[in-house]
């Protein structure tokens, strides 16, 4: 009878590899911010834990959450490793129907400044003084906000001077000698330093427990497909808790992940010549130490978020954060 067993089970494994018999994969498309923000999401690609959960990932990298956030509003786009405050705004504004399902970070949010022009916060209000910033309604517009609130500056002479571009754009801004100050997201401010710039302030100082990123899903993939939403949030734990053990791993990865090819592979927004800009290891570990990764979701915060998007504007129509909030698959 065992011979029998034992030799049932090898024709059984013979006839899997001769039909070329695979688990099934769900091919997913996921929207990714071009920054360290979502270290859980390239690290997990680099190291196939998608894959090994049965899922095929094809991922769309944006230079800023609110151009990621208005890809958001096409069907295709079924997930998104992405900051909060774009996502609030995708989903009140154009009413896109997402759902938080995990955390990924709190913090990652700067000033850097040009040190010999910009020695203290309030040499920010001198007329001559240049800051760059990504577009309203992003994290980085939000901790101008909070920096003029906690050091009682002149909003007017602040806001009416700010110019307005991507973050590539700003570090080739920087490198020309045409700003002076830098408001941004990670891992541009640790670029603005390798420019010759200094960190200021971080988010950590202006904005205590600041959700930075999350990742979100489509309702429908909720619906069709709650496996696959229990899945990527597995593999964004996991994902998590590697980067936190093994930072400067996670930090080389990351530095190939976003260099600036010029290719395809990288964010279609990128403005000219931005593959001359590149990143090092180093650069990255020193980003990276600047984030808490986070698994977790503080609802108080996300409702904080939403209160203040509300307050300047962002959004038209402030609502409960458990209308955006699921987080039934991180349990």
């Amino acid at each position: 009878m065992k011979k029998q067993i034992l030799l049932f089970s090898v024709a059984l494994i013979c006839l899997f590899n001769i039909t070329g018999y695979t688990k099934e994969i769900f091919p997913i498309n996921i929207a990714v911010e071009f920054t360290d923000h979502a270290a859980s999401a390239y690290v997990a690609f680099h190291k196939g834990w998608f894959e090994e959960e049965g899922i095929k990932p094809t991922f769309y990298s944006y230079v800023t959450g609110m151009a990621l956030a208005s890809a958001l509003g096409r069907g295709d786009i079924q997930a998104a490793y992405m900051c909060l405050l774009p996502a609030i705004t995708a989903y009140a504004n154009a009413k896109v129907p997402i759902k938080v399902v995990s955390g990924l970070h709190k913090h990652g949010y700067g000033l850097a400044v040009n040190a010999e022009k910009v020695k203290t916060i309030k040499d920010l209000e001198k007329p001559d003084i240049r800051i760059g910033c990504n577009k309203v309604g992003g994290p980085a517009d939000a901790i101008i906000h909070k920096t003029i609130e906690k050091y009682n500056l002149d909003r007017d002479k602040i806001l009416n001077k700010i110019q307005r571009m991507n973050p590539a754009a700003q570090i080739m801004a920087i490198r020309m000698g045409r700003l002076d100050a830098f408001f941004n997201c990670e891992h541009w401010p640790a670029m603005a330093e390798d420019a010759g710039f200094k960190m200021l302030l971080t988010s950590q100082d202006v904005w205590p427990g600041m959700q930075g990123s999350v990742l979100v899903v489509r309702e429908e993939l909720i619906k069709n497909h709650p496996e696959i939403v229990k899945k990527l949030v597995k593999v964004t734990k996991n994902s998590i808790e590697w980067i936190k053990k093994n930072p400067q791993e996670a930090a080389l990865i990351m530095s190939e992940q976003l260099q600036i090819t010029g290719d395809k592979s990288s964010p279609s927004d990128l403005p000219k010549d931005a593959q001359k800009l590149k990143v090092t290891p180093e650069t990255i570990l020193r980003s990276m130490a600047r984030i808490e990764h986070s698994f977790c979701v503080d609802k108080a915060e996300v409702q904080k978020s939403i209160d203040f998007a509300r307050q300047y504007g962002y959004i038209k129509t402030g609502f409960s954060a458990k209308d955006i909030l699921d987080m039934r698959f991180s349990q």
